[in-house]
């Protein structure tokens, strides 16, 4: 029992000192670079601490003094380059040993050390394209908000062709003006939205927009034509009408004249019967 407590320990011993060299953690870096391992446990007090160093960054015709975690990236180092030259991170290229840095890059990695000197050039590439991805993105939401306008007013003229739609298949009738107000106002939504110009999802849609139109349109045509029978019917009939009162007129006076001489002979019969 003894014996297997002691191989534990000796186990033990040799996977805690697995890439240790001097009381050290050490891990390999590519390129074969073996540094101190970044990974610290921070339950286990260290009596090296990691150095901070002091930086020169030439900005233009000035130099910045930046005081840095020598395991700090690159990327660190412009945003608090960042705070004192207003330029964003994004838009900034940082020259070391005459080559431009990546933001992932740490610092001691490249060689950067105590009192060394790095470039700092505005990325004027970087920042016209930033430039350009905001106007893109200013133009999409006023796309949108214009397809969205349309949307409303189509919404409230979809309402009264709902509603005159619903007059004429009940057989009622409607003004032509009315339809043809509502085609005209239907028709200058359609040519708001011509004047749109998107892409992705605003061009959707604007297509959605369009469609509606066009199917509202199309009802509206069938509904004239509708209601133009309507109106030829109803006239008909009064016409109908007029015609079958002036043929039915001289009948009406013939009836009254025979009921006048039926009643003038009940009138001589009486009088004979009474001599």
């Amino acid at each position: 029992m003894m014996k297997k407590t002691n191989c534990n320990n000796n186990n033990n011993y040799n996977n805690n000192n697995v890439g240790k060299m001097g009381g050290l953690e050490w891990e390999m870096r590519p390129g074969g670079m073996l540094v101190q391992k970044r990974n610290l446990d921070c339950n286990r007090n260290y009596s090296i601490p990691i150095p901070t160093i002091k930086v020169l960054v030439k900005y233009g015709s000035y130099y910045h003094e930046i005081h840095i975690n020598s395991h700090a990236t690159f990327g660190e180092l412009k945003k608090m380059l960042a705070e004192v030259t207003g330029l964003q991170p994004q838009d900034q290229k940082l020259i070391f040993k005459d080559k431009e840095r990546e933001s992932k890059s740490f610092l001691d990695v490249s060689g950067v050390k105590d009192g060394s000197k790095i470039v700092l050039v505005q990325d004027i590439i970087s920042q016209e394209k930033r430039f350009l991805e905001s106007r893109r993105n200013s133009n999409m939401e006023r796309a949108m908000k214009s397809v969205a306008e349309v949307a409303i007013e189509v919404d409230q003229l979809i309402c009264q062709v709902t509603a005159k739609e619903s007059v004429i298949c009940k057989g009622g009738r409607v003004a032509e003006k009315e339809l043809l107000t509502l085609i005209e106002l239907l028709m200058s939504q359609m040519i708001k939205l011509d004047g749109i110009v998107a892409d992705g999802e605003v061009k959707l849609k604007r297509k959605t927009q369009v469609v509606r139109i066009q199917k509202y349109i199309e009802i509206l045509d069938r509904l004239k034509a509708q209601n133009a029978m309507a109106t030829t019917r109803y006239g008909d009939s009064q016409v109908g009408l007029v015609v079958s009162q002036q043929q039915q007129r001289p009948l009406i006076m013939q009836q009254q004249r025979e009921q006048r001489n039926f009643s003038n002979g009940l009138m001589l019969t009486s009088k004979w019967e009474k001599y």
